[in-house]
């Protein structure tokens, strides 16, 4: 989880491909209208959002209920929308990804193609909630490749015995 440009996709993806897990990019299951608006420079609001988190939920819950669990890479910025995919699978663990603006502006920059453009970091920036206490999960700081971020993962996941849970 995080704000866009932090690492996400590539850290979920290689986190998926090492726990021999499926991968689904959150992103690709946003309605066609959640992506006009951001193309347009709009931010989402949590109407919008409502849809999308059910179809992340929908994907979790199915992994959680083939036994085989999975990684997706989702922005989850809000206590509410983790709350939501908890509900819909109730042994998830986040790992949180950050970095400052500066990086996450350059990274965005250098990705290329995208729905969501660099103007709407501010308004992820102001939504994210930080993990709050209680909640599974870890923050992990992206200043490291996604490499070194999947490493930690791993191991946040087996100090907190997830690591069965994908």
């Amino acid at each position: 989880m995080g704000v866009s440009g932090s690492g996400k996709s590539s850290t979920a993806r290689l986190l998926a491909l090492r726990l021999g897990v499926p991968f689904a990019d959150a992103d690709d299951m946003h309605p066609r209208a959640n992506i006009a608006k951001m193309r347009s420079g709009l931010p989402l609001d949590d109407t919008d959002r409502e849809p999308w988190l059910a179809n992340v939920g929908h994907w979790l819950r199915d992994r959680a209920v083939d036994g085989n669990g999975g990684v997706v890479a989702c922005s989850a910025l809000k206590r509410r929308y983790r709350d939501s995919l908890r509900a819909a699978a109730p042994r998830i663990f986040f790992l949180l990804l950050t970095a400052d603006r500066d990086e996450l502006l350059e990274r965005i920059a250098q990705r290329g193609e995208h729905f969501m453009p660099a103007a709407l970091l501010d308004s992820q920036l102001a939504a994210l909630e930080p993990l709050e206490p209680g909640e599974p999960g870890t923050v992990l700081y992206g200043t490291r490749s996604p490499g070194q971020a999947v490493d930690l993962a791993i191991a946040c996941l087996d100090e907190a015995g997830a690591g069965d849970q994908g």
